[in-house]
C-alpha cells in the first residue's frame, strides 16, 4: 500500500522551477531512495513534501491531501524531515534537542520512554546526554538529528544526505541503524543520498532524478546491478 503518493509535482524557489511535474509513490514500510547528480532536484523533492518551498501538484499521505499544508501541519502527520546539514540546536543539550523533537506531537505521554528508545539506537548519545550539541562531532550531530526526528514517532522519515561529511565506517554504522529502525519499527524511509553504491544495497526501491524529472525507477538491486544505468545516471 502506498503511504505517500506524489502526482505532477512542480516546485522551486521564486521564479525558478526545479521540479517539473514528477510523480512517484512510496509504499508503507519500505526504504526508498532518490538519486541523481547535483542540482537534479533531490533536496527540493523532500522540501516540497514538507511544505518548505513553493509547489503545485498533489501530495497525498495515507490517502489525505497534504499539498497545501505548512511544515508544522505536515509534521503533525508524523512526517519527520532530517535536512542536509543536520540542523541541531547547538546551544541545547542532547536531551533537550530530543525533547524539542517531540514538540509537534499531539499527545505528550511517553516522551521519557522515547528518549530512552533513541538512546538504545544511539548509545553514543546517551553518553553525551547532558552535552551541548555544538560541542559534538559531525557524526554525533547527525545521529542526534535522526534521533530527534524519531521523537516525533514518525511514520515517514525524509532524510537528506545522511552520510554527508561522515567517515566510511561511521556511514556504515549509521545506515545499519537506519535499516534497523525501518525494519524493526516499521518506519518508512525516503532518502536523498549521493553515495549510490551504499544506498542501493540498503534500499528497496529507487528513483533517479535528472534536471527536475524522473528518468528512471526500479528495484534498488536492479539499478545497482545495471552498470550502464550507473554510469549514465549516477556516475559510479
Amino acid at each position: 500500500m502506498s503511504l505517500l503518493e506524489v502526482e505532477d509535482l512542480e516546485a522551486g524557489y521564486g521564479p525558478v522551477t526545479v521540479l517539473r511535474g514528477i510523480s512517484f509513490e512510496v509504499d508503507e514500510g519500505k526504504i526508498v531512495t532518490v538519486l541523481g547528480p547535483n542540482g537534479a532536484g533531490k533536496t527540493t523533492t523532500l522540501r516540497a513534501i514538507s511544505g518548505m518551498v513553493r509547489r503545485s501538484g498533489t501530495i497525498r499521505f495515507d490517502g489525505e491531501d497534504i499539498s497545501r499544508h505548512k511544515p508544522e501541519r505536515v509534521a503533525r502527520h508524523q512526517i519527520a524531515h532530517v535536512p542536509e546539514g543536520r540542523g541541531t540546536f547547538t546551544g541545547l543539550s542532547v536531551e533537550e534537542n530530543l525533547r524539542v523533537g517531540a514538540f509537534p506531537r499531539r499527545e505528550r505521554a511517553g516522551i521519557k520512554e522515547d528518549i530512552e528508545r533513541c538512546f538504545g539506537h544511539f548509545p553514543r548519545l546517551e553518553e553525551r546526554r547532558g552535552q551541548l550539541a555544538g560541542g559534538m562531532s559531525g557524526g554525533e550531530q547527525q545521529m542526534l538529528a535522526i534521533a530527534r526526528a524519531l521523537m516525533l514517532r514518525p511514520r515517514l522519515m525524509l532524510l537528506d544526505e545522511p552520510s554527508l561529511g561522515l567517515a566510511p565506517n561511521l556511514t556504515r554504522e549509521l545506515f545499519s541503524i537506519l535499516e534497523r529502525i525501518a525494519r524493526d519499527e516499521g518506519v518508512t524511509l525516503l532518502l536523498v543520498e549521493q553515495n549510490a553504491n551504499l544506498v542501493l544495497r540498503f534500499a528497496d526501491y529507487g528513483y533517479v532524478l535528472e534536471a527536475g524529472s524522473i528518468v528512471l525507477s526500479g528495484a534498488a538491486e536492479e539499478i545497482r546491478a545495471d552498470e550502464g544505468i550507473r554510469r549514465s545516471y549516477l556516475g559510479v
